[in-house]
């Protein structure tokens, strides 16, 4: 099902009108979003953006969505492990260890919030992450995009 879904997402994406580079430039876009601290707000600001530049809906979304549930904690711990790496914090940081149960207590929201600085180099890690993999990510769609319709349009003159 997740196969099919994928195919006709993009078959539909392949078959717009709009130009190679606009849906790599949404595509990348997306990717920018996916990566960036924001956790959250990702796909209202994706749509967002999409309407107001004109933008391709499903490119925008189809890169959105790199960050998912499997794939939300190792961008978050990658940028967290970045941020650190460069603001010199250090590898093991205590971070105060709470069950679920805890998190309708007074005590686990002050001593978050006691905890509030290990949040920068997520923040900065992340945002270093978004933008190197939109960077990456534009050539590498537009070249995609570009093959896709050379093959497209050999395929549409082979069918009668």
């Amino acid at each position: 099902m997740v196969r099919r879904k994928f195919r006709h997402y993009l078959r539909r994406l392949l078959a717009l009108d709009d130009t190679p580079e606009r849906i790599a430039l949404a595509f990348a876009l997306g990717v920018f979003l996916a990566f960036s601290p924001l956790l959250g707000l990702h796909t209202v600001l994706g749509l967002a953006i999409a309407f107001l530049f004109r933008l391709n809906r499903v490119a925008l979304l189809i890169g959105l969505f790199v960050n998912n549930p499997w794939t939300l904690v190792p961008i978050y711990v990658a940028g967290g492990y970045i941020g650190g790496l460069i603001l010199g914090y250090p590898a093991q940081t205590a971070v105060p260890d709470f069950g679920w149960s805890e998190l309708w207590k007074t005590q686990f929201w002050v001593e978050l919030g006691r905890q509030w600085r290990l949040l920068i180099p997520v923040v900065l890690g992340s945002s270093i992450l978004s933008v190197f993999f939109a960077i990456l990510s534009y050539p590498l769609a537009l070249y995609l995009l570009k093959q896709a319709r050379v093959y497209r349009s050999r395929w549409d003159s082979t069918v009668p």
